[in-house]
């Protein structure tokens, strides 16, 4: 059998600009759930707290307990008020940070920003490409603390509507800040639905992956062999790598939150044939079809955008014809798209 080529024209679907979720809803776990067997294609309409049905006694629930930062900043040029819109990327040393900066252009090394009156000020150290630009922050007191009364968070650029709840753009469970945007299958849990979870005998097991806003970035060559994958910085402890060997020796299943866990599980266990063990560092992963699975038996995702990386990683699991027929079902059927939408159980 030879294996399949695809061009980047084989991701795209037609998506009604009114499916995209532009709010979350009033009750997480409220969301509707597409249940998709990726064996046979076929499809069930559920809610989110349904999910339960679908976790075994001995099964590992694993999720990223990454947390947003309110990343995105807007400050002035001292001297001429020119505004700047600053989104931070990743910290890459001390208080130097890889960010995107708008209008980029006015913005070459040497220049400093201003920001929040001055309770923030940054100068920038070294021009990259697409508009990024290394910062240096300047500042009295504890860094975060500041972000957190200046930044808003970073929304996707399909988000129109501003969040009135910061909180709704985390998940319950989020602890390591670092992330660019949120690991959104995992905005569907409720503290007491996973409660409800651990008590029927499903192991709850946390990894850490800080989603970076390549994660957004279009993929551009019609040949997805030619796409360059983003990196993003992933840990998983011998604690939580241990539960996980054990499930699997006893016959679980392993049931990742997003693809976000998928992405770190399987870069794991590619390294370590298929063992987990105790492991951090940089991931540029590319699940894609003809992708060898070593780790994820199961998994949770919301609804991923036309011709992107992460509806690839979804066709590696389910075959390309069975998630495209089953987002032409959550179309027909009305479900909300993307980072506030509602959700996929995808199982063989």
């Amino acid at each position: 059998m030879t294996e399949q080529h695809y061009t980047l024209e084989d991701f795209d679907y037609d998506l009604p600009h009114e499916l995209i979720a532009q709010t979350p809803l009033k009750q997480r776990d409220g969301s509707r759930l597409l249940e998709l067997n990726a064996e046979t294609g076929e499809v069930h309409d559920r809610h989110f707290y349904d999910i339960l049905d679908y976790l075994n006694p001995g099964d590992a629930l694993v999720m990223n307990n990454s947390r947003v930062l309110p990343a995105r900043l807007y400050g002035e040029r001292p001297g001429t008020g020119g505004h700047v819109e600053v989104l931070l990327l990743r910290q890459d040393h001390g208080d130097v940070w890889e960010t995107l900066v708008k209008p980029a252009k006015k913005y070459p090394v040497g220049q400093e920003i201003v920001f929040g009156d001055g309770a923030l000020k940054a100068v920038v150290t070294e021009e990259l490409e697409h508009g990024g630009r290394m910062i240096e922050f300047k500042y009295d007191g504890i860094f975060l603390e500041i972000l957190e009364s200046l930044g808003e968070m970073p929304l996707p650029p399909y988000i129109k509507e501003k969040l009135d709840d910061k909180e709704r753009y985390q998940t319950v469970y989020s602890k390591v800040n670092g992330s660019a945007a949120a690991p959104t299958a995992g905005l569907h849990w409720t503290p007491e639905l996973l409660q409800k979870a651990a008590d029927k005998g499903v192991k709850l097991v946390e990894l850490t992956l800080h989603v970076g806003l390549g994660t957004f970035r279009p993929v551009e060559e019609e040949n997805i062999e030619d796409h360059k994958m983003h990196s993003e910085f992933y840990q998983l402890s011998a604690e939580a790598a241990q539960t996980l060997n054990d499930v699997k020796a006893n016959g679980g299943r392993i049931v990742a939150t997003g693809t976000t866990s998928i992405r770190t599980l399987e870069t794991i266990g590619s390294k370590f044939n298929g063992e987990l063990r105790e492991d951090s560092g940089w991931t540029d992963i590319f699940i894609k079809p003809g992708y060898k699975w070593t780790v994820v038996d199961a998994f949770i995702t919301n609804f991923h955008l036309p011709k992107s990386t992460l509806v690839m990683l979804v066709a590696a699991f389910t075959g390309r014809e069975n998630i495209l027929n089953a987002y032409q079902h959550a179309i027909s059927e009305g479900y909300r798209f993307f980072s506030f939408g509602d959700a996929m159980y995808v199982h063989k």
